[in-house]
Parts: C-alpha cells; structure tokens; sequence
C-alpha cells in the first residue's frame, strides 16, 4: 500500500495537482483523482485482457501459423498435413506462401517452413515430417515409340529431356544411386520449366522424359498414361523437413503442429 501511494505521490508531483486526500486514518480520491482513475480504469482492463489473451497462447493452441514451403513440399507433405491439423485445432489459422528461392524467414514473418533437409540452414531446428521419397523418370507412350527406353543414367546422353531451372537460374542436374554408385547427369533437351506439376505436362505431350516426385505420376504411370524408366536407379530420400528457428518457448500454436506433424500418418 505503501508503495502504491508513493507512486501516486509521484504522479501528482508531475501533475502539481493532488489526487487523493490521505489522513491518518482514511485515503479517499479526489474529484480529480476520481475523473482521472475514471479515464485510465478502462485502459487498464484492456492491459489485463491482453495479457489474459497472451496465457490463452501460452496454455493453448490458437492464433495464426505462417509457413514458407516450396511449391512440391507443400503439395505433397505440408498441406494434407494441416488440412488435417486444423481439424483438430479450430482455434488455430494457417497460412502457407509459396516461396522456391530460400528466404529469411524470421525477418519475413514466418513462424515455419518446409524443405529438403540438405537446404535448410544449420541455425535451425529441423523436424522429419512425412513419408521418404523417391524421384521418377516418366515419358508418354508416344515418345517411346520413337525413343529407346534408357536402360542405364548415361543412356539418357542424346535423350530429349524437359529440364527444370531453380529460381536461382542453375539447371537441375538429374541425380541417381544404385549399388552404391551415384551419377548425376546434366541432360540436355528443347525445353526448360520451372515448374514440375508442367513438367509432367510437358510429358504427357510427348516433349521428352521428365524427372519429377514419384508421388506426381503415380497414378498416370497406374493409367498407362506415362511410362516409367530407370526404377532401379532412383532410390528413396529422406523426404521433407519442417523447420523452425531455434527458441526456448514455442508459441503452443506451432508447438502443436510441430507434434502433430511428427505423429502425421502420410
């Protein structure tokens, strides 16, 4: 009490007016102490609450999560994954922005994102999320009745190939494993895209082999509709990460899509 009467006392020394009258006995506001506590109690009700808002996050999930993830990882890992989140949280909003040049995602606002591990930077907290995955080199039928199968990597030398371009301008060279041996091969070919979901159009079409996720044909090598060689040299990747930058309190919002996404059946 003592301190909180001297803080008052304070204050009317700034003001030179005074705000309550004290006596030995009784402390009472004056009418100018009473108008002023008339005009401050409402903003401090709203300090109390956004504090009370700010326990609420830290008890439980809600607000909004920002994600960063190129356009493939977020097809295939991250966005089944938070459909599904966000039946479980309703509390919670989610953002996802397509990004395929790598960023800072602090200074961008972002809460999170979603890579291959191999691209993530070393301050970060990198989580596995999603099934393991494998790349797959697919032409039409059509194709094929004008080109030989390639039977080994070095096979696709003279190949028509649909080549993809990172954001950053380098050309993605095909990479393959078997036995222990690992090639990569900078094919050649008429066209370059910077998109895979048009890369396998481009197949379709009949304008050269395309190397793109397993997980994108799948269903048109199943159809028929796309032809698949080289099986046996595309061998399975670790797959996908979910990274975060390093903190000791995660907000419990990304704290438990951080659980969640560990516990995700793909």
């Amino acid at each position: 009490m003592r301190k909180k009467l001297g803080s008052t006392t304070v204050i009317e020394e700034r003001l030179d007016l005074r705000l309550i009258n004290r006596t030995t006995r009784s402390v009472a506001l004056t009418e100018a102490g009473e108008l002023l506590f008339a005009r401050i109690s409402p903003a401090f009700r709203d300090i109390d609450d956004a504090l009370e808002d700010l326990n609420n996050f830290r008890g439980r999930p809600v607000g909004t999560l920002r994600f960063t993830a190129a356009r493939q990882s977020a097809q295939l890992v991250l966005l089944p994954i938070v459909t599904r989140f966000l039946k479980a949280f309703p509390d919670v909003s989610v953002e996802i922005m397509i990004n395929d040049v790598l960023i800072d995602m602090v200074a961008a606002g972002f809460d999170a994102g979603v890579r291959f591990g191999e691209t993530i930077a070393a301050d970060m907290i990198a989580v596995p999320i999603g099934p393991r995955h494998r790349f797959a080199v697919v032409g039409s039928p059509a194709y094929f009745k004008t080109h030989k199968p390639p039977v080994t990597p070095h096979d696709l030398k003279g190949l028509p190939c649909i080549r993809y371009r990172f954001t950053s301008g380098t050309i993605h060279r095909w990479e393959f494993e078997r036995g222990g041996i690992e090639v990569d091969i900078d094919v050649a070919g008429p066209l370059t895209l910077n998109d895979q979901d048009l890369m396998v159009d481009a197949a379709l079409d009949g304008a050269g082999l395309a190397y793109v996720f397993e997980a994108q044909v799948e269903a048109l090598i199943a159809k028929r509709k796309l032809v698949r060689v080289l099986a046996d040299w595309c061998p399975a990747y670790p797959g996908f990460f979910l990274y975060y930058p390093s903190r000791r309190q995660l907000p419990a919002a990304l704290r438990a899509f951080v659980d969640f996404a560990r516990g995700a059946k793909p």
